[in-house]
């Protein structure tokens, strides 16, 4: 009777927990909500610097050619970086690396915005916006790797799914008002204030981020043992001892498997390259393609808005795809889906495939193009989660940050693709023909991916 009491005590905390949603079990766990908070006002420059940039530079110096090629610039140097930095965060870990760089970044940041604030000629303002993008590294991928190892240590992984879609969910809000928040700086209060506020938002939210010392994921190193000599007399006392077992057969494997083991000098324990895993390459190409349909669907409603003198409901048409990647993030964390997450990723490409289509054809109806777009973006964060995931699968834990960045860098290389290729169409077809290109793009993805789950099942 005494032993009764104390399991039905245990068992109602964890039938009250089923039946709580997935993102109240996230927050339950200490010091999510601050990293999670923090990490969300450190990732606004990702979408007001390359349209700030354009802004600035369109309103000072009236030149649309050099505020598009100074923004794609940073864009890329911003690319080309990511993943060294990431590299460094596993190695050292967030706590050593993170407030150097980010004291740098935020220095480099100021300065790149008081230069267009004194109009500095522009050779100088394009070195300066290339060294900017040199400073930038994913915050992003450092929050999904805090998730990753925070519900690991609280022994939650199963709500993993449920926190990279939070995270994709916030992404898309950081997008919808980033732009707009922008926009308005611009206009409103003046043209160089938008440089200003993403920078003070990172230094804020940063600097918290990186106080938080009891989320940190610890550094994870490979240790190396030094071979052990089979005439050493552990070894010998050991290996006798298994011979003379009743049940030496099978001791006497399990020994030797554990001395071979303990034989390894380390040398063929070196940390692999990031992208030699299978599927991890496919999975970059599908998110560069992939990418590109957004600055090209951006760019392209852009030009058909105009073409029909409604430039005044341009960015409520925007931000509709945008809402839906929302909901569709919180729609796919709340719920946990069998099978492969390769196969999830294409099935949610091809939906959105058909989307754009249809936008495409129904873009005479401001209403019903609008509707569209909201189920079409329903499709969005869940690819962008399921490619979180596949890489959280495919590399180790101490690689997992450099994975999520290359993941980070894939999507930034496609939208400064896309934007281009869009605007070389622009200049020569109509607007309608720039908003089939969504389409084109995503529907391209797909047999990458279907190359990277072949590749994975393969290798399985």
């Amino acid at each position: 009777m005494t032993g009764a009491k104390p399991q039905s005590q245990s068992h109602e905390p964890h039938e009250s927990q089923k039946t709580q949603s997935p993102y109240a079990q996230l927050f339950r766990i200490p010091g999510t909500k601050a990293f999670c908070v923090s990490g969300a006002i450190a990732r606004l420059p990702m979408s007001m610097m390359g349209l700030g940039i354009v802004l600035a530079l369109n309103h000072m110096y009236d030149n649309w050619t050099i505020a598009g090629v100074m923004s794609a610039a940073y864009v890329l140097a911003t690319a080309a970086v990511t993943p060294l930095y990431a590299r460094l965060f596993d190695r050292f870990g967030q706590r050593k690396v993170g407030p150097v760089i980010l004291t740098v970044q935020i220095i480099v940041m100021l300065g790149f915005a008081f230069a267009a604030l004194m109009r500095v000629p522009i050779p100088l303002l394009f070195v300066l916006a290339v060294v900017m993008g040199m400073t930038q590294f994913s915050f992003g991928a450092l929050v999904r790797t805090r998730w990753a190892y925070v519900l690991d240590r609280a022994d939650k992984e199963d709500l993993l799914n449920t926190a990279y879609a939070l995270e994709s969910a916030i992404d898309e809000i950081v997008f919808i008002f980033g732009p707009i928040l922008a926009a308005f700086l611009a206009a409103s209060v003046h043209p160089v204030s938008q440089l200003f506020v993403p920078t003070l938002a990172c230094a804020f939210g940063g600097a918290v981020f990186f106080a938080l010392r009891d989320t940190q994921p610890p550094v994870l190193r490979e240790i190396t043992v030094v071979a052990a000599d089979t005439d050493d007399a552990d070894v010998r006392l050991a290996a006798a001892g298994a011979a003379a077992d009743g049940t030496a057969g099978t001791a006497a494997s399990a020994n030797r498997f554990d001395l071979d083991r303990l034989k390894t000098d380390g040398r063929d324990r070196n940390k692999r390259n990031v992208l030699t895993y299978a599927g991890v390459l496919p999975l970059l190409a599908v998110f560069i393609v992939f990418n590109m349909a957004f600055t090209a669907f951006d760019t392209s409603m852009t030009a058909v808005m105009k073409s029909l003198h409604l430039d005044s409901v341009l960015g409520v048409q925007l931000a509709m795809l945008a809402v839906g990647s929302c909901m569709g993030a919180l729609v796919f964390g709340s719920r946990e889906l069998k099978g492969s997450r390769w196969r999830h990723m294409i099935m949610f490409l091809a939906l959105m495939t058909v989307g754009f289509v249809v936008i495409h054809l129904c873009q005479g109806n401001l209403i019903v193009m609008g509707l569209v777009e909201i189920l079409t973006g329903l499709t969005i964060s869940p690819v962008f989660a399921s490619g979180n995931l596949v890489v959280k699968e495919t590399v180790p834990e101490e690689s997992l940050t450099e994975g999520l960045s290359w993941v980070s860098t894939a999507g930034t290389m496609g939208a400064s693709f896309g934007s281009m290729i869009t605007g070389i169409v622009l200049d020569h077809f109509d607007p309608g023909v720039g908003l089939s290109l969504p389409a084109v793009f995503v529907g391209c993805s797909i047999p990458f991916a279907l190359i990277g789950w072949l590749l994975v099942r393969r290798r399985g």
